[in-house]
């Protein structure tokens, strides 16, 4: 498992392989590696970068012994961009790059409206069987008679993005206060199949405190625990596979711009999409020449600045969809270094807020782990 350009979109298509279904490319050679097995159990760590792996360590006893070569097997793939949870979420559920599935971001421009959808708070329209067309691997795995679940917050019921992410998989609702281990230990041993887990808590400290915060390490030992506990519990006869959506990094204030708070950046601008690192723009009509031009003699070599066109025939996206062209802004803007374009008059305050940072297509950001082993 040391090919590098495997991505986070083949990770289920090597558990369906791992659980037999006919015609499952693995193609990050997880059966040939652990072999066959009647439960598979996909763990995504939020913000678990593979280059956080290392930092992490320290407060982390299973995941330094997995970098030390002593636990399981570690390699590193890559998400897709942009490199942000809800892309990286329906990369993982349908195998295929942003253009063709339409989750081409944090949040969206909802083509002929003015209206920014947020995917995370997605709750009504638009429907999720048209706007994420593509069939999950959930799905798929139901039709070769294979059981999934995901197990997941409660809250997370009847979203969006869960309906968009999560279709053909049982929704199995975990409260506040329950034990979330347990509750998915539990669906583990309820029958063969695949069973997928997630925990935010590493993102959330990263985008609250910082990646160098003392709140950061409390948090990566707590996933390290979660996961000690998973491998503790699991059945024999389980493949577990752990990975991520997105890495992340810092962002001090001097890297911060606010396109609100200089004229010229906000000059021609409809909407503004995206999130800090990556930004769509939408522009009014005939400025979109200026608009390039103007954002990208002012950020000069801290972000690159294309038009939709070149952003999409660059390959950045993978083949996109007719229909899910107008997501991606008129201009795309592309952070590099420690980088971020605020827009305080477009999205929430908290946003500003942030210490942590991900979405665009630096290493750091975008490099995540895969972990693999049996019981």
């Amino acid at each position: 498992m040391t090919d590098r350009s495997a991505s986070i979109c083949d990770v289920l298509p090597a558990a369906a392989a791992v659980l037999g279904v006919p015609g499952a490319e693995d193609r990050l050679g997880v059966v040939d590696q652990l072999g066959p097995a009647r439960r598979v159990v996909v763990v995504l760590v939020d913000g678990m970068g593979y280059h956080l792996l290392a930092p992490m360590a320290a407060h982390a006893p299973l995941l330094a012994s997995a970098l030390a070569g002593a636990t399981g097997s570690l390699s590193q793939l890559s998400c897709t961009f942009p490199s942000t949870t809800p892309t990286s979420l329906v990369s993982l559920a349908t195998g295929v790059a942003p253009g063709e599935h339409g989750i081409l971001g944090f949040t969206v421009n909802v083509p002929g409206t003015d209206r920014v959808l947020t995917h995370i708070l997605w709750r009504d329209e638009p429907q999720p069987a048209t706007w994420q067309p593509v069939p999950t691997s959930y799905e798929r795995l139901a039709a070769a008679g294979r059981r999934s679940s995901a197990v997941l917050p409660a809250y997370f019921a009847g979203s969006g993005l869960t309906e968009a992410a999560y279709r053909g998989a049982r929704f199995r609702g975990v409260g506040k206060g329950q034990d979330y281990v347990a509750e998915l230990l539990d669906e583990v041993r309820s029958g063969p199949g695949l069973v997928y887990g997630y925990t935010a808590a590493l993102d959330t400290a990263a985008h609250r405190y910082g990646i160098a915060s003392p709140e950061w390490a409390q948090a990566a030992a707590g996933v390290d625990a979660v996961l000690g506990r998973i491998v503790a519990g699991l059945p024999s006869d389980t493949v577990l596979l752990v990975t991520a959506d997105h890495g992340g990094l810092d962002v001090p204030q001097p890297g911060r711009v606010d396109l609100n708070a200089d004229p010229r950046l906000a000059d021609g601008i409809r909407v503004v999409a995206g999130e800090p690192r990556v930004r769509y723009l939408h522009v009014a009509d005939g400025a979109v020449a200026d608009v390039r031009a103007t954002w990208q003699a002012v950020l000069g070599d801290r972000a690159d600045v294309l038009l939709r066109d070149e952003a999409v025939a660059a390959g950045m996206f993978g083949p996109v969809r007719p229909a899910h062209l107008p997501r991606i802004g008129d201009v795309v803007v592309i952070c590099g270094g420690d980088t971020v374009v605020l827009a305080t008059g477009h999205e929430p305050p908290e946003i500003a807020a942030l210490i942590g940072f991900h979405g665009s297509v630096t290493p750091a950001e975008t490099a995540i782990p895969l972990l693999a082993l049996r019981t």
